[in-house]
C-alpha cells in the first residue's frame, strides 16, 4: 500500500514518527513534507498529498499542520479526496466506517506524538462500512 505524507513547519517530528512506523509495516511512502522548523506554506504539501489520492497514485494521505484545519481544507479541495480531521483514535477510525476518510488530517499544535501515529495506524487498518454510509458519502463529492 502506498502513503502519501506532507506537513508545514509544525509538523517535521510527527511526520517523521509516522514514516518511521508505517515503513516498519511496508508501506511505501512518498514524503512531500517539509523536514524543517522553518516556516513554509502548507498548501503546497497538501495539494501535493491530495493529487496523489485524487489521481490514486497513492491508496491513502497523511498531512500535518498546527491545527489541522488549513492543510485539511487544501486537500479537501480535490475531486475525491475525503480529509478528516482527527484528534483522537476513535475519530479517526470513524472517519473511516462512516465517511470512506482517505486522508487524515493531524493538528501537530494539540496531539502528542505517539497520539498521531495510533491515529494513523487506526486510521489505515479501519474499513469503511459501506451500507447505510454509502449513499452519504456519495452525496459528498460535486459534479
Amino acid at each position: 500500500m502506498k502513503i502519501a505524507i506532507g506537513n508545514d513547519h509544525a509538523g517535521p517530528e510527527y511526520k517523521a514518527a509516522i514514516v518511521k512506523i508505517l515503513e516498519a509495516k511496508g508501506y511505501e511512502v512518498v514524503n512531500y513534507g517539509t523536514d524543517t522548523f522553518e516556516s513554509v506554506d502548507y498548501p503546497d504539501f497538501g495539494h501535493k498529498v491530495a493529487m496523489d489520492v485524487e489521481t490514486k497514485n497513492a491508496d491513502f494521505g497523511v498531512v500535518i499542520c498546527g491545527s489541522g484545519n488549513g492543510i485539511a481544507i487544501t486537500a479537501n479541495k480535490h475531486q475525491g479526496v475525503r480529509c478528516a480531521l482527527c484528534w483522537i483514535k476513535e475519530i479517526a477510525i470513524l472517519a473511516r466506517q462512516h465517511n470512506d476518510a482517505n486522508v487524515i488530517s493531524i493538528p501537530a499544535r494539540f496531539v502528542a506524538i505517539q497520539q498521531a501515529v495510533e491515529m494513523v495506524e487506526a486510521f489505515l487498518s479501519t474499513d469503511f462500512e459501506g451500507g447505510r454510509h454509502a449513499n452519504r458519502v456519495n452525496k459528498i463529492a460535486c459534479s
